[in-house]
């Protein structure tokens, strides 16, 4: 977790962009500190895509600011985006050359010198898990040591900025696995942005996450604070003698009730009215068997259907 003696590694502020009447991202203001992941979500045409290729450089935006490692990327590009190492959605991979062959490519393309570049190589190999595979064509590698390959030219220049795009889509249980443990790899010792649509993904690897939705972003915070977004709205109920759903929905600031199991119930409460004190004397009273009574922790997932939704049901 980024601390405020954190150095900054990516800024964005105020950034839009426009095509033609439709705007494709407003206003949207990101902050990445060293060290860090960022899960970056939103529905299909929220803007993530965009988003990203703007901050890394192959966008301009219609509006805004960005600075990679307090260097200005619209200013000084080829400065600026000598810090970022970018894996896409379709891997820029070519398969008719072997490992070494392609990551010696992309060193070269990323101007390292000659005399680091068979160092780099070597280390990028080993910390993907490509060492064995060096030799091998590019083409006849399975769909998971092809993702490894993209992460290894992302970051075989050292970059500060990782940028990963949907990186485990197409891959089996297995190779997600191994994937996001690389991702966390990353994390500590690069700032890296991971754009998925696999939620348990975000909670399992990222510090922070940010939701976009039409354009803008509606929720920026630590995975920790998830908990938090709805605090006191719900609560769980145990009950080893419960009553009706009905009896329960009765209990003044309880708005509704949902059955997690026979004996579990998550009540939904009203604002600004807490039953707490009210459902443990009528369970008292009425002998319902209390045994538990704690606030509902809320997931990325409830988080995420609940920002994302609304202008749908309407």
């Amino acid at each position: 977790m980024a601390d405020q003696e954190a150095v900054i590694t990516i800024s964005a502020r105020g950034l839009s962009r426009s095509f033609g009447a439709h705007a494709a991202v407003n206003s949207v203001n990101l902050e990445l500190c060293q060290g860090e992941v960022l899960g970056f979500l939103g529905p299909n045409g929220a803007g993530k895509t965009t988003t990203m290729q703007m901050l890394t450089g192959n966008l301009a935006p219609s509006a805004g600011t960005i600075s990679i490692c307090g260097i200005d990327l619209l200013d000084h590009p080829a400065a600026a985006k000598a810090k970022i190492g970018y894996l896409p959605e379709t891997p820029p991979l070519y398969r008719e050359l072997n490992v070494d062959e392609y990551l010696t490519l992309a060193a070269k393309l990323h101007r390292m010198p000659k005399a680091r570049r068979r160092d780099a190589i070597d280390d990028v190999k080993q910390r993907c898990g490509l060492t064995a595979v060096g030799g091998k064509l590019i083409g006849a590698l399975s769909k998971g040591f092809q993702q490894r390959v993209g992460i290894a030219q992302a970051i075989v220049h050292d970059p500060d900025v990782v940028i990963l795009d949907e990186p485990t889509v197409g891959l089996d249980p297995n190779q997600i696995r191994e994937i996001r443990g690389l991702i966390r790899e990353l994390g500590g010792r690069h700032s890296v942005i991971l754009s998925t649509h696999i939620l348990p993904e975000v909670e399992a690897v990222c510090d922070r996450v940010q939701i976009m939705h039409h354009g803008s972003l509606v929720y920026s915070d630590t995975i920790a604070e998830l908990k938090n977004f709805q605090s006191g709205r719900t609560v769980l109920l145990g009950l080893h003698r419960p009553p009706a759903n009905g009896t329960l929905a009765a209990v003044p600031g309880v708005a509704a009730v949902e059955d997690v199991s026979e004996k579990l119930f998550l009540l939904h409460l009203a604002a600004d009215n807490d039953p707490t004190d009210a459902l443990v004397k009528r369970a008292v009273e009425q002998n319902w068997g209390l045994y538990r009574l704690s606030p509902g922790e809320t997931t990325l997932e409830e988080v995420f259907v609940e920002l994302t939704r609304h202008e749908e049901d309407h």
